[in-house]
């Protein structure tokens, strides 16, 4: 399964980017999420989505290990959805 990545091109929805890794078990969705990270520019928002709870874990150290924040995060219809933004250039 192929994750879903969306471009909104202008941010208009409060976020540049989405990727939707529902239904994939770990290590693909944070795989998936490192390399959407590298895609993005500093300053862009990436909505995330998550089916399984141990993505969560992995993304919450993923951000503390690289450059990126947490703007928001919800547990809504059995997925988890974040909103991250790249704080650095590297």
């Amino acid at each position: 399964m192929e994750p879903n990545i969306n471009d909104t091109g202008n941010g208009a929805v409060g976020f540049d980017k989405e990727i939707d890794l529902s239904g994939l078990n770990c290590p693909l969705p944070i795989l998936r999420t490192k390399a959407a990270f590298a895609a993005m520019q500093k300053g862009q928002v990436l909505k995330i989505t998550y089916s399984h709870s141990d993505s969560v874990r992995e993304l919450k150290i993923l951000v503390q290990q690289t450059g990126y924040e947490v703007l928001d995060e919800r547990h809504e219809e059995g997925k988890y959805v974040f909103l991250v933004r790249k704080t650095s250039a590297a």
